[in-house]
C-alpha cells in the first residue's frame, strides 16, 4: 500500500500545500518552547545561583525527552500518520508549559523541563508526513520548508525577551501555553489525512533500532550532531554569551543571538532546494568546511600581546569584537541551515520506505547533540574560565566529520571515479555520458591504465 507515497509522480495539491503550511507553524511554536529556556533560563540563573554547569543542565534537559522520544515518534507518523501524532504531541505539552511558572526549586525547573521538552519531539512527525505529500524530487523543499521552523529559537529570542522585562519571566511559559494552544486547533482543522502514506509494521521498536549498525546511517547521525545539535545548543547559549562577553542588555543579546538563530532556522527551506539541485553530498561537503573555518576563528578567546620593541614594551589587544563575532554566528548559521538540510536530503535518497524511522535515528542524535553540548560548554567554562572554550569544542567536532568525510565518500569517489558512493558525486561533473558500445571499447584501455 505504501508504493503510492513513494511513487515519483505524487500530485501536489492544495492539501499538500495546506499540510505543508501548518505543520511548519506548529513546529515554529513547537521550537520555540523548546528553546524556551535559553532566555528565560537567564534571570533563573542569577535567581537560584546556578554555575556554568547548572545553566548547562538546566537548558539541556527539554533538549534530552525532544530527542529520546523522537524514534519512537518517527515509528508511530509511518504506522498512524502525521496528523495524530502531532495533535496528540501538542496536546500533551500544554499543561507542562504552563506549570512552569509556577516552578520555585532547581529540580522542580529540571523535573518540568522534562515534559516540555516532549515538543521537540515534533520534527520526526513532520518531516516523514510532510515528505509523503510531495514526490521524491520535491522531497529536499517539502522538508526544507518544513524544518525552516527551527527559526522558532529565533522567534523565542524576539518574544521571550520583550515579555521578560516588561512583566517578569513568569509570564513567558504562560503566554506560550496559549500559543501552543492556539496552534494546535490551527493544525487540527487545516491538516490532512491520507491513508495511503501510512507504512503498516509489526516491527519493534527494538528491532527499527538495527538501522544504527547501517554505517551510512551512523555517519548522517554524526552529521546531524553538528548542523543540528551544534544550532540547538548554541541557540541556547548564545544569549547568555553575549551578556558575559560583551556585556550587553538581554535585549539586545537576544536580538543579536537571533542574528544565528533565524539564518538557522529559516534559510533551511533553501537548502533543501540546493540539496535537491546539487546533491546532499555536495552540500554537506561545503558545509563543513564553511562551520570549519567559522569555529576556528570564533575559538580565539580575547588575549594580549606583548612584544619587546626598541622603544620599550608594547602591548596590543586581540579578539573578535561582537561586531565581527555577529557577523562569523550569522555565516555559521546559514551554513547550519543547509546542512540541516542536505542531511535529510541523504535520508530521503536512501532510505525512501521507512523515511520516520531514519529521521528518528538521525534526529535523536542530533537531538542528543544539542543535549551534551551545553552541558559540557557549561563544565568547559567553569574549567578553563574561557567562554569561547564552546567553539573549541565544536571545532574538533567538525574536524571528526570531514576526516570521515573524506574517507567515506570524497576519497571513495575519487578511487572509484564514475562509480560514486552513495548520492550524487564530488565534485559535481557534468559528462556527457558514454553508449554501451563505447564505455565497453574503453574498459580494456582503462584497465590497462
Amino acid at each position: 500500500m505504501h508504493q503510492k507515497t513513494h511513487h515519483p509522480h505524487v500530485v501536489v495539491t492544495r492539501q499538500s500545500w495546506s499540510v505543508l503550511a501548518v505543520s511548519t507553524l506548529a513546529f515554529t511554536v513547537c521550537f520555540m518552547v523548546w528553546m524556551m529556556f535559553g532566555v528565560i533560563g537567564i534571570p533563573i540563573k542569577k535567581a537560584l545561583n546556578l554555575n556554568a554547569t547548572e545553566f548547562g543542565l538546566l537548558t539541556a534537559m527539554p533538549v534530552l525527552t525532544g530527542s529520546l522520544i523522537r524514534v519512537p515518534l518517527g515509528i508511530w507518523t509511518d504506522r498512524f500518520g502525521g496528523r495524530i501524532v502531532m495533535a496528540v504531541l501538542m496536546a500533551a505539552t500544554v499543561p507542562a508549559i504552563w506549570l512552569m511558572a509556577y516552578a520555585t526549586a532547581y529540580w522542580h525547573f529540571l523535573v518540568i523541563g522534562l515534559f516540555v521538552g516532549l515538543a521537540g519531539g515534533s520534527f520526526s512527525v513532520g518531516t516523514p508526513y510532510v515528505a509523503r505529500w510531495f514526490p521524491k524530487q520535491r522531497q529536499g523543499m517539502a522538508m526544507g520548508v518544513y524544518g525552516a521552523g527551527n527559526s522558532g529559537a529565533a522567534v523565542n529570542k524576539f518574544l521571550a525577551p520583550a515579555l521578560l522585562v516588561a512583566f517578569g519571566w513568569t509570564l513567558v511559559p504562560q503566554v506560550y501555553a496559549a500559543v501552543m494552544l492556539g496552534t494546535l486547533v490551527l493544525f487540527w482543522f487545516f491538516s490532512y489525512s491520507d491513508p495511503g502514506h501510512l507504512v503498516p509494521s509489526n516491527v519493534k521498536f527494538v528491532d527499527q533500532l538495527k538501522a544504527l549498525k547501517d554505517p551510512k546511517v551512523l555517519r548522517y547521525c554524526q552529521y546531524y550532531s553538528i548542523v543540528f545539535g551544534g544550532y540547538v545548543a548554541l541557540s541556547l547559549w548564545m544569549v547568555q554569551y553575549y551578556v558575559g562577553e560583551f556585556g550587553l542588555d538581554i535585549r539586545v543579546a537576544a536580538l543579536l543571538a537571533a542574528c544565528f538563530s533565524l539564518p538557522g532556522g529559516v534559510l533551511r527551506a533553501i537548502g533543501g532546494w540546493l540539496s535537491d539541485r546539487y546533491g546532499a553530498h555536495t552540500m554537506t561537503w561545503w558545509v563543513m568546511w564553511v562551520s570549519w573555518i567559522c569555529l576556528f576563528m570564533l575559538s580565539y578567546p580575547q588575549f594580549d600581546v606583548t612584544f619587546i620593541t626598541v622603544n620599550g614594551p608594547r602591548s596590543f589587544s586581540l579578539g573578535l569584537n561582537v561586531y565581527a563575532f555577529t557577523a562569523l554566528m550569522f555565516i555559521l548559521g546559514i551554513a547550519w541551515a543547509f546542512g540541516k538540510a542536505s542531511v535529510f536530503k541523504y535520508i530521503s535518497d536512501d532510505y525512501p520506505h521507512n523515511i520516520g524511522t531514519i529521521s528518528g535515528i538521525v534526529g535523536l542524535a542530533g537531538g542528543l547533540g544539542g543535549f551534551v553540548l551545553p552541558i559540557m560548554f557549561g563544565a568547559l567554562m567553569d574549567l578553563t574560565g574561557l567562554r569561547s572554550s564552546a567553539f573549541m569544542l565544536m571545532y574538533g567536532v567538525v574536524w571528526v566529520s570531514l576526516i570521515w568525510m573524506y574517507f567515506t565518500e570524497v576519497r571513495r569517489t575519487e578511487v572509484m571515479g564514475s562509480h560514486a558512493p552513495e548520492g550524487p558525486s564530488f565534485p559535481q561533473l557534468h559528462l556527457p555520458s558514454l553508449s554501451p558500445d563505447a564505455q565497453a571499447a574503453l574498459t580494456p584501455n582503462l584497465q590497462k591504465a
